[in-house]
């Protein structure tokens, strides 16, 4: 493979005559060519994924400047704003955790930017009060005053047994990365002990109290799990697992209840996972190795309860003895069904099991030996979580699009539930509907899709519809409260969130049916979900919008490439673009996407990736919807170069006269929600949904 500049081209605009809109800022061409597998690229970006350079700075705020211009200040924006502060600046409440003699959690105000580390007395046992927004409590940590734009975060990570020590991270912006420090609770000040920025997982102190673990995860080594004894020096911390394992892996470290041994998840990618278990003192023992299906265990009394997929697509629940570990000694507990088997917790001896059913959550319990124990009722169409709250209690979390999140204490032998930190939307549910339809994707499969509107909505082709999905990694959509979808509809907007394969929502057949090879599934469900909404009357392609972020960028960019007289509009958020080039972005990418992506670098793949990869696939000469990408400098998951030279590309390209924006921040990064304040998080979204309607609906009335 050979990279060379050809030339420097001419300053391209594109800007189609009757457009109403200013032509982008110029950016200049110098073609790099490149052959790979045998295949010629040409390049003509290639100079822009050098970040730091002068000359990309320059670019970068020119573009900038550039999105704000064709949006612009207007009544729409200001209302967006006003309508979506309201929605985001509400108390947001973590769950305490007990140390010593106090409850630590996080608590942010609805006034502040970030949320701040507090701590209280502990609650009596059995007692589990709400914590009250409006209370003074004693602050452990605010971070508020570490930096002057509010962009700098901290989190609990663990608390010492005795509870003398907190360990806490430290991020900047949106970064993945983390530092990760120790503070003596009494002295209130942090102590030498420190690992500096890097990509930290399980960081846990060990149940002796004498240190704590940590998995450092290295993009050229791979993960490796570590113990670092208190007082020592960090450089010579010592490597407990991880030898040999790739750098496209995840690590994850649990550790017996009585401190004498380790039990550790490596998970390959996103569609299988090996276990391993380590006494202290004594040798790694693989439990399960190199079998094609994934692992997720928990520790109870020192056996280990493991969802798996093995043998059972929807999952199921095994127990093994980690000490006696071969597989014809596991034990089934809770068989697979029919629903997909997504997450359970073990309280009060019993295993609480939620389900997607359909998209939405079940919860049943079971005896630990398997024995059916009833059900913790859940309405339709909400998403649920269930997690201890202390002797005989727990805290479930509800979630819909017509509920913010809201946590109840259950009492587990009752049922009886009270509120512990209920929130409300002030829109009578009955103006609204929320409705799942089915429609037949390419291939004749059946896709669910939930619709959002206003009650009364006609399906006259008229409604400013926008459509959401992600489809990848195992991750399921399921209903949850969104700001944007929230002000969308108060607007009269439809939104539509797609259940794409790739995900988890029908098991593990459907995440594999949208992974490597079968990528493009994943976008045909996408555009037929578009092509359902046209022709149901629902909308139309001039008032058809489409947003994704992520994977769910790589979508809408699929998506649009592949049909862009589908869609008037797209926010396209820290996407994946380039996947021809995907495997050489070391430096700032997410390694494991490799096994859910595909490699180019391996010809097989490389054939799948090059068919649909967005930034290859645009044309000059076509008619492109008005496109909006967003990214920034803290993304070091997924590589910020490809949003900066898809506008660019898109920009020369496009002969619609519709806009081609970029907004991008220098502290925006995958990690946005940990690390960005609230002010920046209500002005990004404003901008997005302001350009969305202003070009649907552009010659709607601004009240």
């Amino acid at each position: 493979m050979k990279t060379r500049v050809l030339s420097l081209g001419s300053l391209v605009l594109s800007v189609a005559c009757s457009s109403p809109h200013a032509p982008p800022p110029p950016t200049k061409r110098v073609e790099v060519k490149e052959t790979l597998h045998g295949v010629e690229f040409i390049d003509p970006y290639r100079w822009l994924e050098d970040q730091e350079s002068a000359e990309t700075r320059q670019w970068i705020d020119s573009q900038n400047a550039y999105a704000e211009s064709i949006i612009g200040e207007s009544e729409r924006r200001a209302r967006f704003r006003s309508r979506l502060g309201a929605l985001l600046r509400q108390p947001e409440v973590g769950f305490p955790r007990k140390g010593g003699d106090f409850e630590y959690f996080t608590l942010q105000r609805a006034s502040d930017e970030l949320p701040a580390i507090y701590r209280r007395p502990a609650s009596p046992e059995g007692e589990v009060p709400p914590i009250d927004p409006a209370a003074s409590y004693e602050v452990v940590l605010d971070p508020h005053p570490m930096s002057s734009d509010h962009t700098t975060r901290v989190d609990i990570l663990s608390l010492s047994p005795d509870g003398s020590y907190l360990l806490y991270s430290l991020r900047d912006g949106g970064e993945d990365e983390i530092e990760v420090r120790l503070r003596d609770l009494q002295a209130k000040v942090d102590l030498p002990d420190r690992l500096l920025r890097a990509l930290y997982s399980s960081v846990f102190f060990a149940k002796s109290g004498e240190g704590f673990y940590y998995t450092h995860r290295s993009r050229k080594v791979g993960p490796r799990v570590r113990f670092h004894r208190l007082g020592g020096p960090v450089e010579e911390d010592e490597e407990i697992f991880g030898d040999g394992i790739e750098p496209t892996s995840f690590l994850e470290t649990l550790e017996l209840s009585d401190g004498t041994a380790l039990v550790f998840a490596v998970n390959h990618g996103w569609a299988r996972s090996d276990l391993y278990y380590k006494e202290l003192t004594g040798d790694v023992i693989p439990i399960v190795v190199g079998a094609e299906a994934r692992f997720y265990p928990q520790l109870h009394e020192d056996r280990l309860y493991v969802r798996t997929n093995l043998d059972a697509p929807n999952n199921r629940i095994v127990t093994i003895d980690p000490k006696s570990p071969a597989p014809d000694r596991w034990k089934e507990i809770v068989p697979e069904s029919e629903d997909v088997l997504a997450a359970f917790t073990i309280l009060e001896g019993k295993i609480y099991a939620s389900y997607l059913q359909h998209g939405t959550t079940r919860i049943a319990a079971y005896a630990l030996d398997g024995a059916p124990a009833g059900e913790i009722p859940v309405p339709e169409q909400v998403t649920a979580e269930l997690r201890g709250a202390g002797p005989g209690r727990a805290f479930l979390t509800m979630t819909s699009f017509t509920l913010p999140p809201s946590t109840y204490v259950v009492d587990l032998k009752t049922g009886e539930r009270k509120s512990w930190d209920e929130r409300v939307w002030d829109v009578d549910p009955e103006t609204v509907v929320v409705q799942q339809v089915r429609y037949r994707s390419k291939d004749g499969t059946e896709i669910p899709m939930v619709l959002f509107y206003r009650r009364g909505t006609e399906t006259d082709g008229e409604n400013p519809t926008l459509l959401f999905g992600y489809g990848g990694f195992n991750a399921a959509q399921t209903p949850r409260f969104d700001p944007m979808a929230a002000a969308w509809v108060e607007e009269g907007g439809l939104y539509a969130m797609a259940n794409l394969r790739g995900g988890s929502e029908y098991g593990e057949a459907w995440h594999r049916a949208g992974m490597l090879g079968n990528k493009q599934t994943v976008f045909d469900d996408f555009l037929s979900a578009a092509e359902f909404l046209v022709d149901n009357g629902y909308t139309r392609p001039e008032k058809l919008a489409i947003r994704g972020v992520s994977n769910g960028g790589l979508l809408v960019a699929s998506a649009f490439t592949q049909r862009p007289e589908l869609f008037r509009a797209v926010v396209c958020g820290f996407p994946d673009l380039d996947m021809v080039r995907f495997y050489s972005f070391t430096e700032t990418n997410n390694l494991p996407a490799l096994l859910e992506y595909g490699d180019a670098s391996k010809p097989d793949e490389f054939e799948f990736l090059r068919k649909y990869s967005p930034y290859q696939a645009v044309r000059d000469g076509t008619v492109y919807p008005a496109v909006m990408l967003t990214s920034g400098d803290k993304d070091t998951r997924v590589s910020p170069l490809q949003a900066r030279k898809m506008t660019a590309r898109l920009q020369a390209a496009t002969t619609s006269g519709r806009p081609v924006i970029l907004r991008y921040h220098p502290k925006a990064g995958h990690a946005a929600n940990y690390g960005m304040p609230v002010s920046r998080t209500i002005e990004d979204m404003a901008m997005e949904l302001a350009f969305l309607l202003g070009e649907l609906s552009p010659d709607a009335p601004e009240s």
